[in-house]
């Protein structure tokens, strides 16, 4: 008499980039630039030295370093 021993089933993971936009993302818009530069208090020189990556962190708006 041979008894099966269930062998444990792990439930798939959802893909990390499930729900995500993938590819070429829409610039920002002028008054998103705006909004930024008055919130931030950058100057116009500062602003066009950002890159996506100072601005955001994983599709998220990243929080100021308050130094």
């Amino acid at each position: 008499m041979h008894t099966a021993i269930p062998l444990p089933v792990r439930p798939q993971k959802a893909p990390w980039n499930k729900g995500r936009l993938i590819g070429q993302k829409r610039p920002l818009k002028p008054n998103a630039l705006f909004n930024l530069a008055i919130d931030s208090k950058l100057r116009g020189c500062d602003m066009v030295r950002l890159h996506v990556d100072d601005v955001c962190a994983g599709g998220r708006v990243r929080d100021r370093d308050h130094a």
